[in-house]
């Protein structure tokens, strides 16, 4: 795999994706339990177009990495993500023909395709800010741990663009239902922290001393139970979303039986007989 960014280097007796340090965030992986922690404290960690190349390009390498099994993102300091940078996206972004824009949001919505695409779970830890892009980031991932001081804010409309951005307009709905997602989308208004949990975008609310240590434990978790079938679970919720209900039973059918043939479920029947916990191993 290629360096992911800057003058990234490996830390020795470590697993091959970890101790990867980039100009923008870190990633390490501890217990089969991937970190990606956006590295930029001292301007709420915003995204940069390097940044977004990298992080797609994790996650795509991610597919080809069976031992690590869930995925924490998170950001340094007391902030999640900020977005675009200013200075090094939306300036530039002001001087790009149509086909360099467009390029670039293809760039920002191929991120979030690898994120649904990489079969393991990913569990976001959001303190602070997180606000346009790094709202996507939340998000496109699977669980979202939050604190009642963060605000998130789907803030394109503030900048005169459209709230369409990275699939907003498909995944806010279905987190949170349509009335709220355009009220969102429309304004680009902040929502605290209290409010996203009650409104379903959070699926708990921490301390900040405990949020990452609380994400960590929800990996940890997901972690020891059976992986390929919490893959196909994703699978089958990311896929079924285009899906009648009809087409949607039969997808849910021939999942199940795959699973039906793996190791771990017999694993866990043998385990239920002899009145024991299941050790899965993901196969």
């Amino acid at each position: 795999m290629r360096h992911l960014a800057g003058e990234p280097h490996q830390l020795p007796g470590t697993h091959p994706l970890s101790g990867y340090v980039g100009r923008h965030f870190q990633f390490a992986v501890h217990d089969a339990v991937a970190t990606i922690t956006l590295n930029r404290p001292e301007r709420k960690n915003p995204l940069t177009f390097e940044s977004y190349t990298e992080l797609r390009d994790l996650f795509r390498a991610l597919v080809h990495a069976p031992d690590v099994t869930v995925v924490v993102i998170t950001g340094a300091g007391d902030n999640f993500c900020s977005g675009g940078d200013v200075h090094e996206i939306i300036g530039p972004l002001t001087k790009l023909d149509m086909p360099g824009l467009l390029a670039f949001t293809r760039l920002t919505g191929d991120l979030v395709k690898a994120m649904r695409a990489c079969p393991q779970p990913i569990v976001a830890a959001i303190d602070g800010i997180c606000a346009g892009a790094g709202a996507l980031l939340a998000l496109a991932s699977d669980f979202r741990y939050g604190t009642a001081r963060s605000k998130t804010a789907f803030l394109f409309t503030r900048v005169g663009l459209a709230g369409c951005d990275m699939g907003a307009c498909a995944l806010l709905p279905r987190v949170i239902g349509q009335g709220r997602a355009a009220e969102l989308l429309y304004t680009g208004r902040s929502m605290a922290g209290e409010e996203a949990e009650r409104w379903g975008f959070f699926n708990r609310l921490c301390d900040p001393g405990t949020l990452l240590p609380d994400a960590h434990a929800l990996a940890a978790e997901l972690a020891a139970g059976p992986t390929f079938a919490q893959g196909m679970t994703k699978r089958m919720l990311h896929q079924e979303w285009n899906m009648g209900v009809d087409e949607a039973i039969e997808a849910e059918a021939e999942a199940q039986a795959i699973c039906m043939a793996t190791n771990d479920f017999h694993r866990a029947y043998h385990a239920f007989v002899e009145k024991r916990k299941p050790r899965f191993e993901g196969n």
